[in-house]
């Protein structure tokens, strides 16, 4: 069957590219280098069809900073098909301690010759530039927290100590950081300066929010973000993550699926009569991950529908809310009976991410035949 299918793999960088090319069963690779560009990218689509001589030409590459821009560059270049690699569940040698980009080109291609790497599926150029204005909210959002951080260890410093309240930047504690003084013009200058940087963090936070509103208003992502602010715990801003970071919910043949690429999964090291199981996995996408635990939390009080949830459900299917009433009632038992046996609250909590995450999947596919509660 592989006897005509040219293998190809790139060990990609932002300069240059190493090309291992196996023609069909042959074991020595033919290998070069080229430069990343367009113009050369495209030359090098027309060597491999051209050697290929009318057989396949598969190429793969691991993904990585480079994005998706090379796949399509590639296939828009000729009747290449390229996949992108997920990088941690490349086989590897325990014993190997060697590595270069020539190896890894050629240890793709021979690993792709033999059906052992794992494609990711890579979002359309619309589902990405929606991805990217969710991580450029939670960018703007670490760096928020560091430029208070900066200003709150400043002010740690000279002894002054918000007494005002429990919380911080309430109105009132804003009010008591403007009414600051320093006898030092330097100690003003920065003040001043730390006090700016949390304005203007601000204010693109508020922008990004206002543009992540747009966009979730927009189609095709105004139905399944609608679907999914059912949920206690999920608003605009979670919903779209979730919606732009998983970019198919159809890819997903099961819930268990869905949990695992979303590192929610318990690990294990078993052998023999010998079962052993750990903490979650942490693997795949760690932003869906994050958001979900966020909502995930909200669970841990009694069922109720607030006043809010009640808005974000008018004009929603019958089917979405009943099962998102389903999920308050299941997850709230679940992690109360977790925890009055022993379990610590974030682990009850992470246990409650899981289950929440199969019922995400149920809503997102409920109009799916033969998709039930």
């Amino acid at each position: 069957m592989g006897e005509r299918i040219t293998w190809v793999g790139l060990d990609a960088h932002k300069r240059a590219i190493n090309v291992a090319v196996l023609l069909g069963r042959e074991k020595q690779p033919q290998e070069w280098n080229v430069e990343n560009k367009p113009a050369t990218i495209r030359r090098l689509v027309k060597k491999l069809v051209r050697e290929a001589d009318g057989g396949e030409v598969r190429c793969c590459y691991e993904a990585g900073p480079c994005g998706y821009a090379l796949q399509r560059q590639i296939e828009a270049a000729g009747p290449v098909i390229c996949e992108v690699i997920a990088p941690a569940l490349i086989p590897r040698k325990p014993g190997e301690r060697i590595k270069t980009d020539r190896r890894d080109a050629r240890k793709l291609a021979e690993l792709l010759r033999a059906g052992l790497l794992t494609e990711v599926q890579a979002p359309t150029p619309e589902q990405e530039a929606v991805r990217d204005l969710c991580r450029a909210r939670e960018d703007a959002k670490e760096d928020l927290l560091r430029c208070r951080h900066r200003l709150g260890k400043l002010l740690l410093r000279r002894g002054m100590v918000y007494r005002g309240g429990k919380k911080a930047w309430t109105q009132a504690h804003r009010k008591w950081l403007r009414s600051l003084t320093f006898d030092n013009a330097s100690d003003r200058t920065v003040l001043a300066d730390y006090l700016l940087a949390i304005e203007q963090v601000e204010q693109r936070i508020q922008t990004l929010e206002q543009q992540l509103a747009a966009a979730a208003d927009s189609e095709p992502l105004r139905e399944p973000v609608g679907w999914l602010r059912c949920f206690r715990g999920i608003d605009t801003v979670t919903a779209l993550t979730l919606v732009a970071e998983l970019h198919g919910i159809e890819r997903f043949a099961s819930p268990r699926q869905l949990m695992a690429y979303v590192g929610l999964v318990p690990s294990e090291h078993s052998s023999s009569e010998r079962t052993r199981r750990g903490g979650i996995t942490k693997a795949g996408n760690s932003h869906a991950r994050r958001v979900i635990i966020e909502a995930a939390w909200h669970y841990r009080h009694p069922p109720r529908l607030s006043a809010a949830l009640n808005k974000r459900r008018e004009g929603q299917p019958a089917a979405v809310i009943a099962i998102a009433d389903k999920a308050q009632h299941r997850l709230y038992r679940r992690q109360r009976h977790l925890v009055t046996h022993g379990k610590t609250a974030t682990q009850a909590v992470v246990a409650g991410a899981r289950e929440l995450t199969g019922f995400l999947w149920v809503a997102l596919l409920h109009q799916h035949q033969g998709v039930s509660t």
